[in-house]
């Protein structure tokens, strides 16, 4: 499954952790993001759902490391559509490296 319009997600895998990302495609549990940063870390929203919806209030404790180009996931659990706001604040997260 294709979609032409690129929107906004969290994933959560079985395995692999949980990013955010431009969801490209899917097929089954299968599935292509773009632009996609991993959520490795997260304060300030009480779960992804909140993070989703709300994004996080404290954007400097998070641990997201740098956006990727392309990622395939395998073993795709949960899509969580994310609003502007969650956008806006999951971007404004400053890149954790180490």
């Amino acid at each position: 499954m294709s979609n032409k319009k690129e929107n906004y997600v969290i994933v959560r895998t079985y395995s692999a952790g949980v990013f955010a990302g431009n969801l490209v495609s899917r097929n089954g549990k299968e599935g292509v993001l773009r632009n996609a940063r991993r959520i490795w870390y997260w304060v300030g929203a009480a779960s992804l759902s909140q993070l989703a919806v709300d994004g996080t209030s404290k954007p400097d404790e998070c641990k997201f490391p740098c956006e990727v180009e392309k990622i395939i996931l395998t073993e795709i659990i949960e899509i969580l559509s994310v609003t502007e706001k969650a956008k806006a604040s999951i971007a404004a997260v400053p890149v954790w490296a180490k």
